[in-house]
Formats: structure tokens, sequence, C-alpha cells
């Protein structure tokens, strides 16, 4: 079946993206907050197969200096057929001309993005609302 990509969210099923999260597995994201997630972002990617959403992903930018990828989530049906690494090349596309990209990992998708021409930062920080989750899901390390 062929794959129909959009890049604007005037269309989405808010409830259908957070359905896509949690079978990603990616977590819980309520549809609330990914309508003000994906509005905040400048760059979205939102992939269809036969009106069905299969695959999302939205880039935080600011035009200029810095471009954040995140939130990449393919359906589990489509996991492994090369979606996913298309979804992060399109928002890197759209993202080319910020002085860096930046991609935010679910802990152990390291290799994959290595693959596509991310490097590990050795210099990033974070302050996570809850960082006990955040260190036993392995994303910073307990000083």
């Amino acid at each position: 079946m062929a794959l129909e990509w959009r890049h604007a969210i005037d269309a989405v099923d808010w409830d259908e993206l957070s359905r896509l999260y949690e079978i990603a597995p990616l977590g819980h994201k309520p549809p609330e907050s990914l309508k003000q997630v994906y509005a905040a972002s400048l760059f979205k990617c939102l992939v269809y197969e036969d009106g069905r959403l299969v695959g999302a992903g939205r880039a935080l930018a600011d035009g200029l200096d810095c471009s954040y990828i995140c939130d990449v989530a393919v359906h589990p049906e489509r996991q492994g057929t090369g979606l996913g690494r298309e979804i992060v090349a399109q928002l890197v596309e759209r993202s080319r001309g910020h002085k860096k990209i930046i991609l935010y990992a679910v802990a152990g998708k390291e290799p994959f993005y290595r693959k596509l021409g991310f490097r590990r930062m050795k210099t990033a920080m974070a302050i996570f609302r809850d960082e006990p989750l955040a260190i036993a899901r392995g994303l910073v390390e307990e000083d």
C-alpha cells in the first residue's frame, strides 16, 4: 500500500495519535498534550496507510540554531520496515540549515540513530520532572 505523508496537523485525530504512542510503545501521551506539543513544533511528520495513522514524529526548531527531533513513533505492524528511518530522515531534511540537530532517543535505540548520522553528545544535561523514573529508564545517571 502507498503511504501518505502529511506535514500539517489540521486534520489530525489526536486520540488516534495518542493510541499510536501507546502501542509503539512510547508511553501514554494524552491527546490534549499531543495537540499542544505538535502545535509548538516547527516540523511535523505524520504517515498514513489506507487512512490509518502508522507513523509520526516532530521537531521543535527555532529556524536557525537548533532543531530537536523527538516523539518518533511507528505502529508495531510497520516497525522494521524502514518507516521510522524515513520519518527521521524527513525531519532531518526539514531541519537542514540549523547549526545543530539534536535527537532524544529511548534508551537502547542509540545504535539505530547512530546509523542515521547522530553522535552521542558528551555535554548533554537534563532536568526531569520525575527524576527517579528517568533514572530507572536509564535516561540519566544517578550522581
